[in-house]
């Protein structure tokens, strides 16, 4: 009798860590699927040829090289009037792309003067191809796919930040 106890008692145990460890694998599977999130520190505006506010946004800003690099690698949802705006020191030609990047983005390349000279709509996520701005930027505004066109934002609007 005691016997069958022992065992009855080691067999609730080891089933007990089982589920445990079962829930806590779930958990960090679920917790990795939800991948990484953005902190948003300030807006910016998108305005037209007349000066009229057209959108804005509430960014997270990237005006360091190690947050340039990891841009919005990994962040699985943004809301709808969320984005990311990276800062360089210079105005140069840049280009991205959308390696480790599951989200489709629209990519808007921004010149010194804050005017937009390239959109680039609805990326493909976990591309490698290269999305040049073909003229100098020093700012880059990444939102959902198909911001710009759900908007009205085009090449040659500027930004304000």
């Amino acid at each position: 009798m005691s016997n069958l106890k022992l065992n009855k008692c080691a067999f609730l145990i080891a089933f007990s860590i089982l589920i445990a460890c079962s829930q806590s694998e779930s958990k960090k599977s679920t917790d990795s699927q939800k991948g990484r999130t953005i902190t948003l520190e300030s807006e910016l505006t998108f305005v037209d040829k007349d000066g009229i506010d057209v959108r804005t946004l509430q960014i997270a800003i990237a005006d360091e090289q190690m947050e340039r690099n990891q841009g919005l690698m990994d962040v699985r949802e943004m809301g709808s009037d969320e984005g990311m705006l990276f800062i360089f020191d210079e105005n140069r030609p840049l280009s991205f792309w959308m390696a480790n990047t599951p989200l489709s983005l629209d990519i808007m390349y921004v010149g010194a003067d804050s005017s937009i000279v390239r959109i680039y709509p609805d990326t493909t996520p976990f591309s490698e191809a290269s999305l040049p701005s073909d003229f100098p930027a020093r700012f880059v505004v990444e939102t959902n796919a198909g911001y710009a066109l759900e908007h009205g934002i085009v090449e040659g609007m500027k930004i304000r930040f």
